[in-house]
């Protein structure tokens, strides 16, 4: 898939976005304006229970087609270079020759949650949350090798370097294996104030399966660029030497792509999953940890993140079951159809789990007031209810921590809705405002405009009047207050139920 505009010979600055379903790429000109986009997918395989990996081999060949589709409008030399964004934590075990030797396992995986759990408990799960500013559970690559090292000791035996998605990306375009703290966060092993990796987690992780761990990769700002090699040019059909930009984690370049860089912004990155990442001054852990302290990009800043699991990724399984209802875009153009209030309670924790301010591995999504009159309008609408009110939780956990009530900068799907801004604006009592520059692919923008700063050149920044504000409706947010508290009391009926479920399935 792409969306290119006519032939150009203009300087751009390329954002390469290494994402939960595909890739994506866009070329950014001068003026800030986007010049030339393409997307590439690639399947995402659930070979077991709780189970998501996805081929290596076609992350490359995606990112090949989508520099292809972007080099068929604006000619190679007038490019800058290209920055790196992707989806973390993500898991690739390597060989001594930087192959990988099993199918990477994303961050939709959850079958790695007693491992993150032993982790935890074997170094103190207090003291590993104050040093990485991570409330460490089986989505992050440790726990996530742990599991496989138990399930196929053949790889793990093979395995020389342990690396997430972008670190084999920009080690695949440059010859050099290097990660970004954002992408280092996602380990489970990075102290953040440090600027090192933690000895404590490899060890307990060496003494639980007896054998040395991979070489985690060394740690660079995520401005460092490196030259593209002879070999990645080649196949790209790019000059050799074009700078690469190490770039960051998605959710922090989405955060950059909307024009959130400033203590007390809040992003709304609405993806696969929902990152609400706000921007803070200094280290301030909390003492429930409901929030991740994650480095942003060139700064001192830190973002406090949460993030929702299953969002696109739920609406996109909805839309799938009702074949009836069309795609993604319809489906939530048919919830907008109904008054929130007329739909059943929809607890969203497809993933199984959630992250979000929760960090509850046991919860499962649930259904509760169906009867027969209801159709595919009134499960669209409860399940975007759904999204919706754990958005809040999350804003209110910024709004305990002392963080003012600012703006909310939405991108992705919900952008391109104007129902679901409507929405989220009223749930959560605050304005939500979407840029004039296009937010669908708010992290390869990031990416871009970070590229420009590392390079020291100067581009236009999106300005924080254009685009369209929406602000909260005080009756509507009313109803809002009524589904919250049917939304909590559902959560706090079935919690213990999944719990008992959750044992009994792993026999704990």
């Amino acid at each position: 898939m792409g969306e290119l505009t006519e032939r150009a010979q203009a300087e751009v600055w390329v954002g390469l976005d290494l994402g939960t379903s595909g890739a994506k790429g866009i070329a950014l000109g001068t003026d800030g304006t986007i010049v030339a986009r393409a997307a590439a997918d690639y399947p995402t395989q659930r070979p077991a229970p709780h189970a998501s990996e996805q081929d290596p081999a076609l992350w490359l060949h995606a990112c090949t087609d989508v520099v292809a589709r972007l080099r068929a409008v604006v000619e190679p030399a007038g490019w800058r270079g290209i920055a790196l964004s992707a989806m973390i934590p993500t898991l690739v075990v390597l060989d001594e020759r930087m192959r990988p030797l099993a199918p990477a396992v994303t961050w939709e995986d959850a079958r790695a949650e007693r491992h993150g759990e032993r982790l935890r408990t074997a170094i103190g799960a207090d003291w590993l949350y104050e040093r990485t500013g991570q409330w460490v559970d089986g989505r992050y690559l440790l726990a996530m090798y742990e599991r496989l090292a138990h399930d196929q000791p053949a790889v793990a035996a093979r395995a020389r370097h342990l690396v997430g998605a972008k670190d084999l990306l920009f080690a695949w375009l440059t010859g050099e294996l290097l990660t970004d703290p954002s992408t280092a966060a996602g380990y489970g092993a990075y102290d953040v104030r440090a600027d090192a990796w933690l000895a404590e987690p490899q060890d307990a992780l060496e003494a639980e399966l007896g054998a040395p761990v991979p070489q985690l990769p060394p740690v660079a700002p995520s401005h460092s660029t490196r030259p593209l090699s002879a070999t990645a040019a080649l196949i790209l059909g790019l000059p050799a030497g074009l700078p690469i930009c190490l770039g960051a984690a998605d959710s922090v370049l989405g955060a950059l792509g909307l024009g959130v860089d400033a203590p007390g912004d809040v992003a709304y990155i609405a993806g696969t999953s929902t990152v609400v990442l706000a921007i803070a001054d200094g280290w301030n852990p909390d003492p429930r940890h409901r929030y991740l302290l994650t480095p942003l990009a060139g700064s001192p800043a830190l973002g406090l993140e949460m993030d929702l699991l299953a969002t696109g990724s739920a609406i996109r399984w909805l839309a799938t079951l009702l074949a009836d209802s069309g795609g993604e875009a319809d489906l939530l153009a048919l919830a907008s159809e109904l008054a929130p209030a007329d739909a059943p309670a929809f607890l969203p924790y497809l993933a199984p789990g959630e992250q979000g301010a929760l960090w509850n591995a046991d919860l499962y999504g649930t259904v509760a007031g169906l009867h027969l009159g209801h159709g595919a309008a009134h499960l669209a609408r409860g399940l975007l209810n759904g999204i919706m009110l754990e958005s809040r939780r999350c804003l209110g956990v910024l709004a305990d921590v002392g963080l003012p009530p600012g703006e909310i900068r939405a991108g992705g799907w919900c952008a391109a809705a104007p129902g679901v801004c409507r929405d989220l604006a009223d749930c959560c009592r605050r304005s939500v405002r979407t840029t004039a520059t296009e937010t669908r692919d708010c992290s390869a923008l990031g990416a871009a405009r970070l590229l420009a700063r590392a390079l020291g050149d100067q581009i236009a920044e999106p300005g924080s009047a254009a685009g369209c504000a929406v602000a909260p409706d005080e009756k509507r947010a009313r109803d809002w207050d009524a589904l919250w508290e049917r939304h909590e009391a559902l959560r706090q009926a079935t919690t213990p139920v999944y719990e008992q479920q959750e044992a009994l399935c792993t026999g704990q």
